[in-house]
């Protein structure tokens, strides 16, 4: 039988770090990227080719689900796997960012979140007792504990008081999601380390968590605007923090490079919209950078989006077939793009992990950030 869950490091080279997470719905390679599939679906993907990509996991929302369709729908439905026929294993984040985010007006206190649908109006509170609930409604494998994501700047003191909270909830989130013992048995719960940009109290955050007890840890408060340089210095310590033999997760995150500095300092695993989201706005990611496939240059390009990538967009179309549909705003034209954004993503995690067992991470990390970062400030 499959186990709940399992972690097991195979390989590092310096901080990077290649493993395996195992479950009942499968294993996980790590460092791993999740597409995310915010409403029950990747946009502009069938299940089956976001998994061609070379996707392990996928990640759900639990704010946008508990609104449309809803939870319990979802749960009569037979859960969000059977909902959306995704056979392999779902991470679902706790809501807290988005409810943060998105919704028109929100009122935090010490029980939750208050907050005013951004889809009709309709007003709910998310607690870490009901967003434990909805992930369970969802079944899903791997659940987020609840907390406040801190922006970006912020004072220290509030940095603090913000922290403080969220592991308030974390503790919450941990009773809430061990009284559903049906779906614990078979489920998985992971802590969020907190504290912005300051270092004792992500310290302070990371033990505190660790006296709660996780299966695994992510590193959140990231990607809030604070710019590449300074979300490496936080990881320059931050991932160091937590318990060696746990997955590390690094929300929200981000731009081929990013990943590849992330998984340099310790990170396993990743989501972000930006390899979907920009396919469908015509923003193809390559190893010399981001293009964008709607410029005029490419009207005549008879060469592959990338000449070293090997899905299947690339090994079939043309840079000037692919241009005519995002111009024409063609729904194949999305579709194309975002398949190959995710597969180049995939290789890029594949590339990392055979680099890794091979110790020569080093020396690939720095031969892809030199190439990738000619361009990739450009447009194409």
């Amino acid at each position: 039988m499959a186990p709940r869950f399992a972690f097991e490091l195979s390989a590092t080279d310096g901080r990077a770090r290649r493993g395996t997470i195992r479950m009942r719905r499968g294993e996980i390679r790590t460092p791993a990227f999740m597409p995310v599939g915010t409403a029950a679906t990747v946009k502009a993907m069938k299940p089956q080719a976001v998994r061609d990509t070379g996707a392990d996991i996928l990640l759900g929302n639990t704010y946008h689900l508990m609104l449309r369709p809803g939870d319990e729908r979802i749960a009569r439905l037979g859960g969000l796997h059977e909902f959306m026929k995704w056979e392999r294993p779902i991470l679902t984040d706790s809501g807290g960012f988005q409810v943060m985010s998105l919704s028109e007006l929100t009122q935090q206190s010490e029980e939750g979140v208050a907050f005013k649908s951004h889809l009709d109006g309709s007003r709910h509170l998310l607690s870490p007792e009901r967003s434990m609930e909805i992930q369970r409604n969802l079944d899903s494998d791997i659940v987020m504990a609840f907390d406040e994501c801190t922006s970006w700047p912020v004072e220290r003191d509030a940095a603090a008081a913000s922290m403080h909270r969220s592991m308030r909830w974390a503790a919450r989130s941990r009773a809430g999601f061990d009284s559903g013992e049906a779906h614990a048995a078979g489920a998985t719960l992971f802590g969020i380390q907190q504290g912005s940009m300051f270092e004792d109290l992500r310290w302070e955050s990371s033990h505190a968590l660790q006296d709660i007890g996780f299966d695994g840890y992510a590193v959140g408060g990231l990607a809030v605007g604070e710019g590449q340089e300074q979300m490496f210095a936080v990881l320059d310590y931050a991932p160091e923090l937590l318990p060696r033999d746990r997955p590390r997760y690094l929300m929200g995150v981000g731009k081929p490079d990013d990943l590849v500095g992330a998984v340099a300092r310790g990170i396993d695993m990743f989501d972000c919209v930006l390899p979907t989201r920009s396919g469908r706005t015509g923003q193809a990611f390559t190893h010399d950078g981001p293009i964008n496939i709607k410029n005029a240059r490419f009207a005549e390009d008879r060469g592959p989006i990338d000449g070293d990538c090997r899905c299947a967009v690339c090994e079939t179309f043309e840079r000037a077939y692919l241009h005519h549909l995002v111009r024409s705003g063609e729904i194949l034209g999305a579709m194309l793009m975002t398949e190959h954004n995710l597969s180049f993503y995939q290789q890029l995690m594949a590339g990392m992990r055979a680099a890794i067992e091979e110790a020569r991470f080093g020396t690939f990390a720095a031969e892809f950030t030199t190439r990738y970062g000619r361009t990739k400030n450009g447009t194409g």
